[in-house]
């Protein structure tokens, strides 16, 4: 995936596609322009570093722009996701409420901007 995105960045070498622990970022403080998770949140296996990190790594009034799963919206996809899709290890519980995301980026960040569709959340926050 980080070969396909360099390939359609082409000449925006300014933009850095890096593969690591999301975790542990190798990244000074406030040295980052912009984090992007797409779909990546409900895989972390500590997303409260997570969150952590990629706040430590943001610089003031950046963004940080991601969407994942989040449970308590829907029966059918709470239950493939506690019975198929985590016992697969394809997605790693906890899982966040709409109600528990809000709670951890509003004392991270000071904005955000979530949409939830279904059991998906879209959001961005600028630190």
């Amino acid at each position: 995936m980080l070969g396909q995105a360099r390939k359609r960045l082409g000449s925006h070498a300014h933009i850095k596609c890096i593969q690591g622990d999301v975790g542990n970022l190798q990244m000074e403080n406030e040295s980052v322009d912009t984090v992007v998770s797409m779909n990546g949140f409900h895989a972390f296996p500590d997303k409260q570093k997570a969150f952590h990190e990629i706040w430590r790594v943001l610089k003031p009034g950046s963004n940080f722009i991601a969407c994942f799963y989040i449970r308590g919206k829907s029966k059918r996809t709470d239950w493939l996701v506690k019975n198929i899709l985590a016992k697969k290890g394809w997605f790693s519980p906890p899982f966040q409420t709409e109600k528990e995301l809000r709670d951890i980026l509003q004392k991270l960040y000071k904005e955000m901007d979530i949409h939830v569709d279904g059991s998906m959340v879209y959001f961005r926050c600028v630190k």
